[in-house]
C-alpha cells in the first residue's frame, strides 16, 4: 500500500512540474512581457510572479504585471488544489522553472534583491 501511495505521489508531482511548465509557457512567451523584461522593467521573481524592477516603468507595464500575476496565482492555485499541496509550494515550483528559462540579460530575484541573469 505505501508503494501504492508514494508512486501516486510522484505521478502527482510530475503531473505539477508540466501543469507549471504549460501554464508558465504562454504567459513567458507573450511580446509585450519579453519587451518589459528586454527593457529591464520586470522580472521573474522567486515566489512565481512578476516583479517591477524599474518603478518608473509605464503604466501598460504595471498593468500587465498585475494581469499576469493574476494568471498566475490563479493557475497555480488551481494546480495546488488539484495535487493536494499548498499554494507557497506550487509557487516556490514555478518561480524557480521562471528562473531557469529567464533569457540570459534579463532580471531575476536573488536572495539580495534583483540581479541580472
Amino acid at each position: 500500500m505505501r508503494h501504492v501511495s508514494r508512486k501516486l505521489r510522484q505521478h502527482g508531482f510530475f503531473v505539477l512540474v508540466i501543469a507549471l511548465a504549460v501554464s508558465i509557457a504562454p504567459v513567458a512567451l507573450a511580446d509585450p512581457l519579453d519587451d518589459a523584461k528586454t527593457a529591464g522593467y520586470v522580472g521573474e521573481k522567486r515566489n512565481g510572479m512578476l516583479g517591477l524592477v524599474d518603478s518608473n516603468a509605464p503604466s501598460s507595464v504595471k498593468a500587465l504585471v498585475e494581469s499576469v500575476n493574476a494568471k498566475r496565482k490563479d493557475a497555480y492555485a488551481e494546480i495546488a488544489k488539484k495535487n493536494g499541496t499548498s499554494l507557497v509550494a506550487v509557487s516556490a515550483l514555478a518561480g524557480k522553472k521562471a528562473i531557469e528559462k529567464t533569457a540570459t540579460g534579463n532580471y531575476i530575484e536573488g536572495p539580495n534583491g534583483w540581479e541580472k541573469k
